[in-house]
């Protein structure tokens, strides 16, 4: 029925097939979303909170926190590493560091505390706009990549070795670092749209051009990952070209949170991920994921936002509303998900919402009324339209609400 019923043009003709591995995400919320000079930090209980619900969406790890930074960032990473150990969260932690061991001391500390192991992300620029702006050679920068990722690697951590702006930076120069740090023990390579500069085509390319470096150089052991920013608006679809490239892990944030505007949104991510088939996470927690990272970090969702949304599924118009009430009359809740949204809302924790409006008809009332059982006598149904008609906005329940009491 599925299929009769919806000619998928998006899987016509050339459409990418589903990658031949599975697709990892690391969840950088707790740490890059953080970053936001907007943003709130959470509370350790209430970063918690949002890790469970990571975990419950079968997200593979989490950022939770760069300790070098000391302070409270220090104390709170411990406390979630403890924290997870102590439940026994599936979620994997990494911690983010420069390539200094005084940023990797304090992971090392934490994961002797804890008995958690951490994958130390270890980060340094690679285009020639940050050697220029911090009179760095490139020699210098693989001085430091060796002294960093050796070091982590005789400490017992996994290393991730993250480079800053790989999408303007030089092939020769990332083939370097690259190597370097494979050769020091890093077992995974980013690459990072760290100022949202590149297109789908440029991470692609970038992408490609990594993997087929290692494999290349034997080196199909080491895996590869992606993390983009949302300057121009495409994180997402950088994301799913990363994927299609051969990047095993993709990052993201709740809402994209972070810098500037923002990291690639895993949310939106993972929404996309599960339409096209390429992943089979449960993802019924991803709204109330979204509104707790929301309420603790005191960003506000827009109602237009995709999926998560105050208005993602609910319609006052009279001609959507009236076909999505009859799919819900025929008992049949895949297509009231369907036939007015691109977008099924029963999969992502949302359902469909009928309200009354100006543009609303008969059907939106009855079915409102119905819902919350109350009668609807022609004299109520009658009231609540005539105050529709003269609103310049949908109603609220309160205002439908004194309708049926006056009359």
């Amino acid at each position: 029925m599925t299929h009769e019923l919806i000619h998928d043009w998006n899987a016509v003709g050339d459409a990418p097939g589903r990658p031949p591995r599975r697709i990892e995400f690391d969840d950088e919320t707790l740490r890059d979303g953080l970053q936001s000079p907007s943003v709130t930090s959470p509370t350790v209980p209430q970063k918690l909170e949002i890790l469970r619900l990571m975990d419950a969406m079968g997200l593979d790890t989490a950022d939770i926190g760069l300790p070098g930074a000391g302070g409270a960032v220090k104390e709170d990473t411990l406390a979630l590493a403890r924290a997870m150990q102590e439940e026994g969260l599936r979620i994997a932690a990494n911690c983010a560091a420069r390539t200094l061991e005084a940023d990797v001391r304090p992971i090392v500390e934490i994961v002797q505390k804890t008995g958690r192991p951490i994958e130390a992300c270890l980060f340094i620029g690679s285009s020639p706009l940050r050697q220029y702006a911090e009179d760095w050679t490139l020699e210098r920068i693989l001085e430091h990549t060796r002294a960093a990722v050796s070091f982590a690697v005789k400490q017992g951590l996994e290393v991730m070795y993250v480079m800053e702006d790989t999408t303007r930076a030089h092939p020769a120069d990332v083939e370097r670092m690259v190597l370097t740090a494979v050769e020091c023990g890093a077992r995974r390579i980013c690459p990072c749209d760290t100022c949202g500069h590149a297109t789908p085509h440029g991470t692609g390319r970038l992408v490609s051009f990594l993997r087929k470096l290692l494999d290349d150089r034997g080196l199909g052991h080491v895996k590869l990952d992606f993390h983009g920013h949302m300057d121009r608006g495409l994180g997402v679809w950088n994301a799913v070209a990363a994927i299609q490239a051969g990047a095993d892990r993709v990052h993201g944030t709740a809402l994209g949170i972070g810098e500037r505007v923002g990291n690639a949104p895993l949310d939106q991510i993972l929404v996309n991920l599960k339409l096209m088939g390429w992943i089979e996470n449960d993802l019924t927690k991803l709204a109330e994921y979204c509104r707790k990272v929301s309420e603790y970090t005191k960003v506000p969702i827009p109602h237009g936002y995709p999926v998560v949304g105050k208005d993602a599924f609910e319609t006052a118009t009279g001609v959507h509303a009236a076909a999505v009430i009859k799919a819900l009359r025929k008992g049949d809740t895949w297509l009231a998900d369907r036939v007015y949204s691109g977008v099924p809302a029963s999969e992502f924790g949302r359902e469909q919402v009928i309200t009354v409006g100006p543009m609303s008809g008969k059907s939106n009332v009855l079915y409102w009324l119905e819902k919350r059982g109350l009668a609807a006598t022609d004299a109520v149904v009658a009231a609540i339209l005539d105050r529709a008609k003269h609103s310049n906005r949908v109603l609220t329940d309160e205002e439908i609400l004194d309708a049926v009491r006056k009359k």
